[in-house]
């Protein structure tokens, strides 16, 4: 019978410059970029916005925050231009603070 010990018999063979570098690869892997947005999907998602409060109607929100996208459901409570920042309330009834900088889609919810 052989008994294999897992993960132990390779950890002598990994230095740990190896092991930090390898964690430094998967980390750099994992990263994503903030895309560009241009002006004509600048203008079409503050007319989604714009919209929807005028309707009172859900919106689902991407933004990119900590090398990541992220989605957000809910209905746009005020807009504050000195912050940039929208203050969005979910079915919950709690607030959320967006930055206007870390928007990357907008869209209307229609939920199922």
């Amino acid at each position: 019978m052989i008994r294999d010990r897992g993960n132990i018999k390779w950890t002598a063979m990994m230095l740990p410059e190896h092991v930090k570098a390898l964690r430094a690869f998967d980390s750099d892997q994992t990263k994503k970029e903030k895309p560009e947005l241009d002006e004509q999907h600048l203008s079409l998602m503050e007319e989604t916005i714009s919209e929807a409060m005028a309707e009172n109607l859900e919106l689902c929100f991407t933004y990119f925050k900590s090398d990541d996208f992220h989605l957000y459901i809910g209905k746009v409570h005020y807009i504050d231009t000195y912050r940039k920042e929208l203050r969005v309330m979910d079915f919950h009834e709690e607030t959320f603070r967006l930055k206007l900088e870390s928007l990357v889609d907008v869209r209307i919810h229609y939920p199922r």
